[in-house]
């Protein structure tokens, strides 16, 4: 594809963070356009770049979009040409693979992992938070792998808000006779996760061992309730939505079920705590990713 652009914005770590939980908040982004946040040079970790590719040349409204994310604290934005090469291919260059758990996530681009014992998902790095790459999936991922060598048995689970349907897949190697439920409340998503199941030898459906997906806000659809009460629900969103969602979640977990958290910054991490100890929750455990906490929680007894 010819005529590929970019939008380039240099920042802290912190702000490159933010604008990227603001992209995935925003219901009216173009599809078309790619956003990707990395460390602009390993020897630089706190020094971040937020890049936006785009299949033609950005007009001032493109530009006004990516600001905004930053809220207003916006840095300066660059807008330059790419030589003639598929826009895709180059805005996913240098996402190397990840192993999280027994998991090894990983773009079209690279192979599987050559261990047998070990998951490989292929993910399109260009579908943003759900990849792996992104420290709060990642952690997800050690997280369940965790719950699952200890003995944790889940036969009905749900993975609300999926985005890629990573954490799901994930869920269904680990417990693959489970009744799996993902949803999401971005329509698209529908679509990426049937393509990301078919790549990845996932079955799509409503039985046991295969994926069932609903477009939904929070818990609310009938399939959703209907397939409950759900020993294991993952909820990897943000940290206002979990509180919000904290009764709905405790109704739709029993005593003695998990839920896993994550979307969280550790500095939202005790908000979020308290909203969960006072549906019900106690901490089983939890994992700091970089900036992100991930907590695993159990539904106490009655």
């Amino acid at each position: 594809m010819t005529g590929s652009w970019k939008i380039t914005a240099y920042a802290s770590k912190p702000l490159v963070h933010q604008a990227l939980l603001a992209h995935e908040e925003e219901t009216d982004w173009d599809p078309e356009v790619i956003l990707s946040g990395r460390e602009e040079t390993p020897q630089t970790p706190d020094d971040w770049v937020l890049e936006a590719w785009y299949s033609r040349k950005p007009v001032q409204a493109d530009k006004a979009a990516v600001a905004a994310l930053f809220g207003d604290d916006v840095p300066a934005l660059g807008i330059e040409k790419l030589p003639d090469e598929d826009w895709l291919t180059i805005s996913q260059q240098g996402v190397k693979p990840i192993h999280a758990g027994q998991f090894y996530v990983h773009t079209p681009d690279y192979p599987p992992h050559g261990d047998p014992a070990v998951c490989s998902l292929s993910i399109p790095a260009s579908q943003a938070f759900g990849t792996g790459h992104h420290e709060t999936t990642a952690g997800c991922l050690a997280i369940l792998t965790a719950m699952k060598r200890s003995g944790v048995v889940a036969r009905h689970m749900a993975d609300i808000g999926t985005g890629t349907g990573l954490l799901a897949f994930a869920a269904l190697d680990l417990w693959p006779n489970a009744l799996a439920t993902a949803s999401d409340i971005d329509a698209i998503c529908a679509e990426v996760v049937e393509f990301n199941a078919a790549e990845n030898h996932v079955a799509m459906g409503p039985g046991n061992g295969q994926l069932a997906m609903v477009i939904a806000d929070g818990m609310d659809d009938p399939l959703l309730q209907a397939r409950g009460p759900y020993d294991l629900l993952i909820a990897n969103i943000l940290a206002a939505p979990l509180i919000e969602l904290a009764p709905d979640f405790a109704e739709a977990v029993p005593p003695s079920g998990h839920v896993v958290l994550a979307g969280l910054l550790e500095t939202q991490e005790a908000k979020v705590r308290a909203a969960y100890r006072r549906a019900g929750f106690r901490l089983a455990s939890r994992l700091v990713n970089g900036d992100w906490s991930i907590l695993w929680l159990r539904r106490r007894r009655a």
